[in-house]
């Protein structure tokens, strides 16, 4: 019932808790993060009403540079107005910038803290019941990308919308104060600027997700197939494999060509501008005629409203992200809510002064939360004196693992008590409980950082001296002494750097630093070679000398020295005695598992190989391969000893233009149409500009009949600019999408077949397990789609538009176009480094951050020992100094933002008032027209800003050339042992004859192990043989050598007499037949698994088969 009463408890406080959202994130600020969201705020306001600010200076100036009046006071005067502007924004958007990345690196800081400080909080339990994998990339989700999501709203996405709501409300006043008829007839159109982006917004959405259901669907293919590749292999499925990947890819294409045109279509709505502007200049020409407003007003009137809208539109796109980051906060904050049953940061409860170490359990029942109704322990019983040494061994399952967990309260009972001298533990302060036990769990369990460190989670502020005792005490002291920095060595992610014997030594150091009243050893040996074995054990039974003692053994030896040892059969103690007085009972069930036990170590011992200081499991024996040496057979075949140079080879090799261009040269007609609309989209830019500045030279014009039929010209223009703008997009898109999609189709099908081909040893490297080369056929292909058909297509439009804007300016002023055109780099250099240097420092904060997210996994994975013991502020120690250099790069950014808003905001701003005074000066002289004038000025101001933008969108497909790049590795890699060998021998039937010939081998992923050694082994043709060894000695290597999964070393293996090197392996592994311990099965109906071996199989074979093998009948 406790136990029970525990978990509703825990439930209940977790529901009770507030939900979370980016406003629970928000609410947690300090007051620094309070001045630097005010401060930012106020910098994104600033910078948001800088547009109507600039507008209403402006109106005032083409109203004055119109007449024939102007002077050069008031053109310095106007000038030097929109300087002191240009630095006030600049300074504003310094503020917006700095202040925003600063408080939102300090605040998703403090959350990560709070998200692992909540997760190391959780009891055993919590991690039983959620799925292990899923739970695991949950949590190492939720501290880097969701933090990550929450981290760019904060530092951007908020102030974006600040700034672009503020835009939208100032230009709308602006108009209102500038024409306010204008403005009451403008402002609904603005309406069809947002409507159709938010519909086609939703559409693209929904086929988004349709594309990547489609892929879902391929990617499994790949999936089972690289986590299966040696039973593709082996059944020589290779051809079947890709085409049915090839299949599956179908759907997917057609879904992204139909997102390709309704991106078009999207995009092309951007057109509904170009129609208000010429509602806008008709209605402006009646109020200039009719109501005599002044032609600076409606003209800057219409902008206001233009640039609002468009600013509107901008800050909507930001709702997508606080959706997502809301939803990012509530995944991290469910955690954070959530109060365990058994919690471990409670501090109440009593302690016991004078701890004896006597441990009894009474009338004790349990079931594990993962599996209700299963009781484990049912009316347990046991007594364990103070200073006893106790075994338990039972039969897998029986519960003795389970007596540990319920004595560290793990778990809690459902019934009966568990006392420590004669108190119930759960009246016990519990991390006071904990510091008296030491557990030492059969999977030795280490952290990535020093040996030191580690002991030191048993005790953390222990002495040296007292890390070099517990050391001594574990038998570990002299091994590491013999390293190179001693206790100061890295033992790597989990432990990989050490022995298994090693690292086992290390726990017990751990377990012994805090000298328990308590030690617990569960099966602390058995997943250790007989060497290993003695020296730990040795380890523990010096240990165990002057405490209490629980011990689990896998081998039964280990007990022989325990007062007494306990068998627990069904949950309960069925006998209990020492070992003489148990082994006496000849029937009894301890007696025979010491028999069974005996024969099969008599069989071991003969397997068993020597032990190296150094962790190698095998002999190093003179006139042997030695470790790390190659028999010069290995330099005519390859061996895996080639890789580093090979991988070399792959990394030097890059792609060039030309391979490039033969990618798609099969869509060069769609290629061709798609540029043709991109170039079309870019001459729009500046036709529209130079519109603008006629008609705003219209509005000045003293003949009402000359300002009519201007207008009615101009304002067909931005209707035919409207239709052109839509046509041209679904141009673009729609023949870019055809030429995209089929690229990305055909990049995938080129570098899953190649893959195909590659041997065995390639699969084995971490960087090539079925994940990652299912991420990279779903990314490297997208990226590489990305990097030709975004980037020709921006480039094609910023050429357009670049070459007409500088011919259109050159023609109406060269003088103006040229001083403008001198300062157009600045303002797109400024744009563009921003971007890259806002870009590079978010992938150096992403590997900053991966640090902190390694260790969060480990954290999870190894939760039981941390609760163990109470080691849960020490790990958030060690995760503050992960943050160390993420904080430095994250202090960066936000100078690196602010002054990068700084410079790009005050360069723009500075460009119009040059323009404006070097324009003015011309005017003056009368070497420039009014109309000339602004025509260069919105030609330019416009152009620069849309190159400017271009720049920065180029910048993101960097990332495109890493894909490229390793998609062409892939491509022109050759593979070590070519399955389809033209050379090799292919033969109708073989006989079945293998000879092993002085065989060594080592895997690729552990050259240091050898597994075999100088092997000598016929088998001939129809006999049956069988292979035994213990784990580990080579049995499963013998038949992956037969199947030319692996090359040897040295020695040869031949099939028939003939080296297996020599046979094309596709039409050897034909007359092969697998059946591997772990049983595959793939993706369909079972008559497809039963054919998988012979694809022209018959309905009848189908049945023999399965009849043959017992399946028959199941099957019916």
């Amino acid at each position: 019932m406790a136990a029970e009463l525990s978990r509703d408890e825990a439930k209940r406080k977790t529901s009770d808790a507030s939900s979370g959202s980016l406003q629970t994130v928000l609410k947690q600020s300090d007051w620094m993060d309070m001045l630097l969201m005010a401060l930012g705020s106020m910098g994104s306001v600033a910078d948001g009403s800088s547009m109507a600010i600039i507008m209403i200076i402006l109106c005032d100036l083409m109203n004055k540079y119109s007449g024939t009046s102007v002077t050069i006071e008031e053109i310095n005067k106007f000038a030097l107005t929109l300087t002191y502007v240009a630095v006030g924004v600049a300074s504003a958007s310094f503020l917006e910038g700095f202040c925003w990345a600063r408080t939102a690196e300090r605040q998703t800081f403090r959350l990560r803290r709070q998200y692992l400080q909540a997760v190391l909080r959780q009891d055993v339990g919590f991690f039983d019941t959620n799925q292990g994998a899923s739970l695991a990339s949950q949590v190492v989700s939720n501290i880097s990308v969701n933090t990550l999501t929450i981290q760019g709203v904060l530092s951007e996405k908020i102030a974006n919308f600040i700034s672009n709501i503020t835009t939208f409300i100032t230009g709308q006043a602006a108009a209102l104060y500038l024409s306010w008829r204008l403005a009451i007839v403008a402002i609904p159109a603005l309406l069809m600027l947002i409507i159709p982006g938010l519909v086609y917004g939703k559409l693209l959405g929904e086929v988004g997700k349709k594309i990547q259901e489609a892929y879902g669907v391929a990617g499994g293919i790949v999936e089972q197939a690289v986590s299966s590749i040696r039973t593709v292999y082996s059944y020589v499925a290779e051809e079947r494999t890709a085409k049915d990947y090839k299949n599956a890819l179908k759907p997917a294409l057609e879904l992204g060509i139909k997102q390709g045109l309704m991106k078009g279509m999207a995009i092309g709505t951007v057109g509904i501008t170009f129609a208000v502007w010429a509602l806008q200049g008709w209605y402006g020409s009646t109020l200039v005629i009719n109501r005599g407003a002044k032609g600076g007003n409606v003209f800057t009137a219409g902008l206001c409203i233009i640039y609002g809208g468009l600013a509107l539109g901008g800050s909507l796109i930001n709702v997508k992200y606080f959706i997502e980051a809301n939803i990012a906060a509530a995944r991290i904050f469910e955690m954070i809510h959530r109060v365990p049953g058994i919690d471990s940061a409670d501090e109440q409860g009593k302690t016991i002064s004078d701890v004896k170490g006597e441990v009894e359990f009474r009338d004790i029942e349990f079931e594990y939360p993962s599996r209700p109704g299963s009781l484990v322990l049912n009316k347990f019983n046991l007594k364990v004196m103070s200073g006893q040494t106790v075994g338990l061994v039972g039969t897998s399952g029986s519960g003795k693992s389970t007596v540990i967990n319920l004595l560290e309260r793990f778990y809690e009972p459902l019934r009966g008590d568990i006392l420590l001298d004669g108190v119930d533990i759960k009246t016990l302060q519990l991390k006071w409980l904990r510091n008296q036990m030491g557990l030492v769990t059969q999977e030795p369990v280490l952290f990535a950082t020093s040996i030191k460190e580690n002991i030191l989670f048993g005790k953390e502020d222990a002495s040296m001296e007292e890390v070099i005792r517990a050391a001594k005490a574990a038998n570990a002291h002299n091994f590491i002494n013999k390293l190179s920095e001693k206790y100061n060595t890295l033992v790597g992610q989990l432990g990989t750097q050490m022995s298994e014997g090693q690292k086992q030594r290390i726990s017990i150091a751990r377990a012994l630093l805090r000298n328990p009243k308590i030690l617990l050893l569960d099966e602390a040996t058995s997943a250790l070679d007989s060497i290993s074995e003695k020296a730990v054990q040795d380890a523990l039974n010096q240990a165990s000398i002057g405490r209490t003692t629980i011990i689990i053994a896998h081998h039964l030896s280990a007990l022989r020295n325990a007062d007494l040892i306990a068998v627990i059969q069904s949950g309960q103690v069925g006998e209990f005695g020492s070992h003489e007085q148990l082994i006496q009972n000849s029937s009894g069930t301890y007696a025979v598992m010491v028999k069974l036990q005996r024969t099969y170590m008599n069989d071991e011992v003969l397997l068993e190989a020597e032990d190296t200081e150094d962790g190698s499991a095998f002999p190093v024996h003179d006139g042997t391969i030695r470790v790390g040496e190659t028999p010069d057979k290995s330099l005519s075949r390859n061996s895996s000893f080639g890789m580093i140079t090979n991988q070399q080879q792959e990394d030097d090799s890059s792609p060039n233009l030309r391979q490039l261009i033969s990618m798609t040269a099969p869509e060069w007609k769609s290629t061709l149409l798609g540029c043709v609309g991109a170039l079309g989209y870019g001459l729009i830019p500046p036709s529209n500009s130079f519109c603008l500045g006629a008609l705003l030279a219209v509005y000045f014009e003293n003949d009402h009949t000359e300002i009519r039929s201007q207008t009615r010209i101009y304002c067909f223009a931005f209707l035919a600019f409207a239709v052109f703008t839509f046509l041209t997009n679904v141009i673009q898109h729609y023949y870019f999408g055809i030429m995209g999609e089929k690229l990305t189709e055909r990049v995938r099908e080129a570098v899953f077949e190649k893959i195909l081909t590659f041997e065995i040893e390639w699969f084995d490297q971490e960087n090539n397990s079925s994940g990652a080369i299912c991420a990279r056929l779903a990314t490297d292909a997208v990226m590489v789609r990305t990097l030709v058909t975004d980037r020709l297509s921006l480039l094609t439009q910023a050429v357009s538009s670049a070459t007409l804007a500088v011919v259109l300016a050159l023609m109406l002023s060269w003088r103006l176009a040229l001083v403008a055109i001198a300062l157009e780099p600045g303002v797109i250099a400024a744009v563009y480094l921003r971007e890259m240097t806002m870009r590079i420092m978010s992938k150096k904060i992403l590997k900053a951050q991966s640090e902190s997210s390694e260790l969060a996994s480990e954290a999870f994975g190894n939760h039981k020992i941390i609760t163990a013991f109470g080691s849960q502020e020490k790990v958030l120690k060690l995760y503050d100094r992960t943050q160390v250099s993420s904080k430095k790069e994250s202090n960066k950014q936000s100078w690196y933002a602010g002054v990068g808003l700084f410079v790009s905001q005050f360069l723009t701003s500075a460009l119009i008032a040059v323009i404006c005074w070097y324009g003015g000066k011309l005017l003056f002289q009368k070497k420039i027209t009014y109309k000339h004038l602004f025509q260069i000025f919105f030609i330019l101001v416009s152009t620069g800003r849309v190159i400017a933008e271009t720049a920065s969108m180029t910048a993101d497909l960097s990332k495109g050339t890493s894909a490229l790049k390793s998609v062409f590795q892939i491509l022109q890699r050759e593979t070590k042992m070519d399955p389809e060998n033209p050379d090799g021998i292919k033969t109708e039937k073989i006989n079945g004859e293998i000879e092993f010939k002085q065989v060594y081998f080592t895997y690729p992923a552990r050259p240091k192990q050898i597994i075999l050694r100088g092997l000598d082994l016929k088998i001939e043709a129809a006999k049956f043989v069988a292979l035994v060894g213990r784990s580990g000695s080579g049995k499963s290597t013998i038949i992956r050598l037969i199947e030319g999964f692996y090359d040897t070393l040295s020695g040869s293996i031949e099939v028939d007499g003939i080296d297996i090197m020599r046979y094309n392996l596709r039409a050897l592994r034909s007359h092969i037949a697998l059946v591997s311990q772990e049983p595959t099965l793939f993706a369909g109906t079972i008559r497809d698994n039963i054919a998988y071996a012979k694809q022209n199989a018959t309905e009848a074979e189908i049945i023999e088969a399965s009849s043959i093998a017992n399946a028959h009948e199941f099957i019916r």
